[in-house]
């Protein structure tokens, strides 16, 4: 066997064996290597030379910290009342990212994506469900739809069918003719069907809420992308006569010369385009990509040849229009680009698509916590319904449901006649205005809700990312509370302990070579110019200078050695020397000193200089006691084949 697939199946053996394997345990509890792996590899992230030591290094502060958080759930600190804020807290904020099938949106994005590369030609016919009159007639329009058919399949041409049969008015003069199209540009179902038929094809009857739809793939390109145009609109009033309407066309034509003999055309949109939005713009539109605006205006957009390019004046149905194309924004062909997918996820979650994205809730509720649905009387139920929402006599049937009667059972939770009542009560109605939903659809949605809630209840139980989540933002909390109240409080409030470490180590708190000095933090070069520019005018009338710019400008007066001045680097400082400003390339912001005093030699701390470094030794000492303390009460054994194992 091939020594290099050799050492790589060995190594997969191994993390195969670690993972399931306990590294070590602590009184009754324990650690699973994977978990510690995970662990460290998140708080690990720079290359290192010796990962041995690295990952023992690791254990011994994972340890600790396991230590002081087992000790913070036996004293109950979980239960404290800020500590269960703050984590429904966090839940609230972040369990709606986990609502969703991270697969759905790859496969959505993808799909998507794979649409985004070219567009589609697309001639349309619409059957209503409304006649004549205005009234709904799902008959005349059933029977409608299968005329049309019919004819198609005859091999009618499509465009003529759609110029005499279709309901849509535009369809007398355009034969149906929609232009191109490309993703989001039409409701979901549409686009779904337009995309999966052939060119030169027409699709099924899609249904919709006002009628059917049958559509023609007339023609496919490669995507165009969007393109970036300013616009004249000179529209013709409602009722306007033919000398008006002559009168238009005339100044448009004049508009028209004026531009190309070098006339400023943001001037002229701004003067004379009836379309106010963009003409306060100079006429700019916002980025346009196809299947947004009218067919003939888009017709002409698209055949712009090049940046600058104006059209001649044309006319739509909104009036006389002049364009000129000022950029062309290809269509991002990688499907790596992540600033593309995540539009197109955004896109995608605010679109009518995402709805079935909730599917796999209700398959996995059911498949993981299980749905038991009870055995009750159907019309009764329907009955108490009527009775108690729409306040209709209360018949015989109706009054075996009570209050309590179990519906369905998801995982341990009941579902009763009141859950059922009252979400009907909320939902039973349409959307729309038009009216309410059929009985049997709000039953169906109300087992929907309820599985959807309970998902999200229960959001621990069904996704391990959520529930590894919450449970280190609880562990960071109670970690936080503890170390408060054991080691932090207590070194910064005993002052006679503090005064007896500083005394007992005075040779150890002092100045190496240091300087009384002014630091200025500023939140951007710019501003660390500025100032530093004005201190050095003046150096005396530093203050001033920088409370010209308090609000980009941190000051920070204090004795400092050498190491901690910006910029000095090897200089020896000298009283009114101005470093220059360091800048951080991370986020700009920069920093640079005023030398005020010097001194060569190291000198010993005050107790107050030294407090600092003072309470720093003395958490030490009081954490280390602690970790002992919590060694013995929670004795921890390492199992040393698995660490030797992991450290490979």
């Amino acid at each position: 066997m091939n020594k290099k697939l050799t050492a790589v199946i060995i190594a997969c053996l191994s993390m195969i064996a670690v993972s399931g394997q306990t590294l070590f345990t602590y009184g009754k509890y324990s650690v699973d290597a994977k978990d510690f792996i995970k662990a460290y590899n998140k708080n690990n992230t720079q290359p290192v030379v010796n990962k041995a030591k690295a990952i023992s290094d690791y254990l011994d502060l994972y340890i600790k910290s396991r230590l002081k958080i087992r000790e913070a759930y036996d004293r109950k600190y979980d239960t404290l009342a800020q500590i269960k804020t703050e984590v429904e807290n966090l839940r609230i904020q972040i369990s709606e990212s986990y609502m969703n099938d991270p697969e759905m949106i790859k496969r959505m994005q993808q799909e998507a994506f794979n649409r985004s590369q070219k567009d589609i030609r697309v001639a349309h016919i619409f059957i209503s469900s409304k006649n004549a009159t205005g009234f709904m007639d799902s008959t005349a329009a059933r029977l409608k739809k299968e005329e049309v058919l019919n004819r198609l399949q005859k091999g009618e041409d499509f465009l003529q069918v759609a110029q005499q049969l279709s309901d849509d008015p535009a369809a007398k003069t355009t034969k149906g003719e929609l232009g191109f199209i490309t993703v989001f540009t039409l409701p979901y179902a549409f686009e779904n069907a337009i995309y999966t038929t052939p060119v030169g094809k027409y699709t099924s009857a899609v249904p919709s809420k006002i009628g059917y739809h049958i559509f023609k793939n007339m023609e496919e390109r490669k995507a165009v992308g969007k393109i970036k145009a300013q616009q004249i609109l000179l529209a013709i009033p409602p009722g306007s006569d033919e000398a008006g309407k002559k009168k238009i066309a005339s100044l448009a034509d004049s508009l028209y010369k004026r531009i190309l003999a070098g006339d400023n055309f943001n001037k002229l949109a701004a003067t004379f385009s009836n379309d106010y939005v963009t003409g306060a713009n100079g006429g700019t539109m916002p980025d346009i990509s196809v299947g947004k605006y009218d067919p003939a205006f888009e017709k002409v957009l698209w055949s712009l040849p090049k940046d600058g390019a104006v059209s001649k004046p044309f006319l739509t149905t909104h009036g006389w229009h002049i364009l000129k194309r000022n950029s062309l924004k290809p269509v991002v062909t990688d499907i790596n680009d992540k600033s593309y997918l995540q539009d197109l996820q955004s896109k995608i979650m605010a679109d009518a698509r995402w709805k079935s994205s909730k599917d796999f809730i209700y398959q996995k509720v059911i498949q993981q916590a299980g749905l038991t649905k009870y055995p009750y009387d159907e019309i009764a139920m329907r009955d108490m319904t009527d009775s108690v929402l729409d306040l209709k006599p209360m018949t015989e049937a109706g009054k075996k449901i009570v209050a309590t009667t179990p519906m369905f059972k998801i995982g341990e939770s009941v579902y009763d006649a009141t859950n059922w009542v009252n979400y009907a009560n909320t939902y039973r109605y349409k959307q729309d205005g038009t009216g309410a939903k059929p009985y049997e659809q709000v039953k169906e949605e109300f087992l929907q809700f309820s599985l959807y809630n309970y998902y999200r209840d229960h959001l621990e139980d069904f996704n391990e990312e959520f529930r590894n989540q919450m449970m280190e933002f609880k562990d960071g909390n109670i970690f936080f509370e503890i170390m408060q109240q054991e080691i932090w409080n207590k070194a910064q409030t005993d002052t006679a302990a503090l005064l007896s470490l500083y005394e007992k180590n005075k040779k150890s708190y002092t100045w190496n070579q240091c300087a009384d000095a002014v630091l200025f933090f500023c939140s951007d070069e710019t501003t660390a110019k500025k100032v530093y520019d004005e201190v050095k005018k003046k150096p005396a009338d530093w203050r001033k200078a920088a409370d010209q710019y308090s609000e980009k400008v941190i000051i920070d007066s204090s004795r400092y050695e050498w190491s901690q001045i910006p910029n000095l680097f090897k200089m020896i400082p000298k009283p009114g020397m101005i470093t220059s400003p360091l800048v951080n390339t991370n986020d700009n912001t920069a920093s640079f000193a005023y030398i005020i005093q010097s001194y060569s030699q190291p000198m010993q701390r005050t107790f107050m200089e030294a407090k600092g470094l003072v309470i720093n030794d003395y958490q030490t000492i009081l954490e280390n006691q602690w970790t002992e303390a919590l060694k013995k009460k929670y004795p921890v054994v390492i199992d040393q084949k698995v660490l030797n194992d992991i450290s490979k």
